[in-house]
This record gives structure tokens, C-alpha cells and sequence, in this order.
């Protein structure tokens, strides 16, 4: 690992500081479990290393019904799943961080940093899009708001700008006839990579049986985590049955556009994104009738 400057400031302003005059050497560490791997393999370089994890606005977590939930952009994986409340409120989220790694990276890692480092495969983005998830971002030319679904470019890319970071994200409250989940396939307990993924929201009618509401994003089957629009739109109306799920599977696969490569082909990839959105949608009601 090349030598590099450390600093931990303890306001957001200092940190906007930092960032916006170190330029393009600096690296952001939220809970490390990437930027720390990518450092030492040569993956990327940095200059300046700035821990935010001190930034009290960074680490807030809070759950209102009539506000949603507020994640801080350092918050842990674990405080997300060990709070019953937000776990039982979004399902799909806590599905998520349950498998972003072990017990070990869960109490490091955040969704915020997932969010950040970008990857077409992250955990965390699916179930923050299928959730109308808002990205928080301060930076030199003020405060920003930004759908979660707009903030991934390109693999690794994102919409932050010199000297910008992101403060938080906020999910909308959740009525109690929605539910979510979040569904990946790897190859193998070794390859904590998704080959595919998928997340589901749904909202039900007072009956339980017909669909009001949808959103379903997938990962690892294109350059960046995506939302399917059409697949979502679709289910407005519809029944809660196999054959619906079936067909919206098939309509998020034209959303798809993956690639060849060791932990699966093409074919394969838009194939799962069939079986994953029908699954999700099947617990996402069953979790909202409940």
C-alpha cells in the first residue's frame, strides 16, 4: 500500500473542505471494508485518506412514521438488521445487509458506502431503489437531493462531484399494506458476489389481493444496479398470483443487459432475473398481507 495522509474531521463543513481542496487524490472511508481492499491492491490511490465516521450527521439513525427512515451515510449494516422496528418496516433492506459479507464486515460496512463504491453487483442499491430511496449529498456548492435510481454512472462511477459526500439517505414511511424483499444468487458460499439480484416492493389493496403499488430494481445484469420501470409499472392492478409474478420476471428482463463473465453468462444472469423477481414478488406479499 503507497503512503497517504489520514484525516478524521468531526464537522461536515471540515470535511467539504478537505475533499474540495485535496482534488482528485482524495478517498472518503465510511466503514472501509472496500476502499481499504482497493488501496492495498492497487485498485485505486489516494493522497488523502478523511474518515467520516466522527461526523455525528453521518451516523444518525432514525425511524419516524410519519418522516420513513433516516440512514446516515456511515451507518453500520448491523444497526440496521439488530433494530427490530426498521427491520420489520423494510424487509427488503434487511435482507440486504443480512448478506453484504460476514458478521464482521456487517459491523463496518454501510449501505451508504455500498451506495458510493458503486458496483453493478451491490446489495444494498436494489432495495434502496424499490424503496423511492433519496441520496443526501453536501458538497462546496451546497445540498443536493438526488433519487437513489440516478446515482450510479458506470461500474465503480457515481454522480458526486469534487468535494461532494453523501450525508444520508431517507426512505419514505411505509403503510402497512407494503411489503419487500430482496433475493441474490451467487455460485458459491466463497463468492460473496451477486451473480444476479433483485428487489421487490409492492403495496396491496384493503382486500390483499390485488396490487397497488410496485417497484423492482436488479443488480449484476447491467452496468449499474437498475430500476425496472416497465416490469413495476405492469403490476399496478394486477392480482397477487404465480402467473403475475411470472410475467412482470419476464417483463424485468428486458431490463437486463449483463455480461460473460467467471460467475456466470449472459443467458444465464437473465434467466434469474426471471426466477429472483418472481420470488421477491411472492414474499414482498406475502410480508405485506402480514
Amino acid at each position: 500500500m503507497i503512503d497517504f495522509e489520514y484525516a478524521a474531521p468531526t464537522q461536515l463543513d471540515e470535511a467539504i473542505r478537505l475533499l474540495a481542496a485535496a482534488g482528485d487524490g482524495t478517498r472518503i472511508l465510511a466503514g472501509g471494508t472496500d476502499i481499504i481492499v482497493q488501496l492495498r491492491e492497487g485498485l485505486r490511490s489516494a493522497d488523502l485518506v478523511v474518515d467520516i465516521k466522527k461526523i455525528s450527521e453521518l451516523t444518525q439513525l432514525k425511524l419516524s412514521g410519519d418522516k420513513g427512515l433516516h440512514l446516515g451515510a456511515s451507518v453500520s449494516c448491523r444497526r440496521i438488521y439488530d433494530d427490530q422496528n426498521i427491520a420489520a418496516s423494510y424487509p427488503g433492506l434487511a435482507d440486504a445487509v443480512r448478506i453484504i459479507g460476514g458478521w464482521q464486515i456487517q459491523s463496518r460496512a454501510s449501505v451508504g458506502g455500498n451506495l458510493c463504491n458503486s458496483s453493478p453487483a451491490a446489495d444494498a442499491i436494489p432495495p434502496l431503489i424499490s424503496y423511492s430511496a433519496q441520496a443526501h449529498i453536501a458538497g462546496p456548492g451546497g445540498k443536493r437531493m438526488v433519487p437513489v435510481e440516478e446515482f450510479c454512472t458506470a461500474p465503480g462511477h457515481n454522480i458526486l462531484q469534487q468535494g461532494e459526500l453523501l450525508v444520508a439517505l431517507t426512505l419514505p414511511p411505509q403503510p402497512s399494506s407494503a411489503g419487500s424483499a430482496y433475493q441474490r444468487f451467487i455460485p458459491r458460499n466463497e463468492m460473496d458476489i451477486a451473480v444476479a439480484g433483485a428487489a421487490s416492493w409492492v403495496q396491496l389493496d384493503q382486500s390483499g389481493e390485488r396490487i397497488e403499488q410496485a417497484r423492482i430494481a436488479l443488480s449484476a445484469v447491467a452496468p449499474t444496479p437498475v430500476f425496472a420501470v416497465d416490469a413495476s409499472e405492469w403490476l399496478k392492478g394486477q392480482a397477487v398470483s404465480e402467473e403475475v409474478f411470472a410475467e412482470a420476471g419476464e417483463l424485468a428482463k428486458r431490463v437486463a443487459s449483463p455480461i460473460d463473465d467467471m460467475r456466470g453468462t449472459a443467458e444465464y444472469r437473465t434467466h434469474l432475473v426471471g426466477v429472483l423477481t418472481k420470488r421477491t414478488l411472492a414474499t414482498a406479499c406475502e410480508r405485506a398481507r402480514k
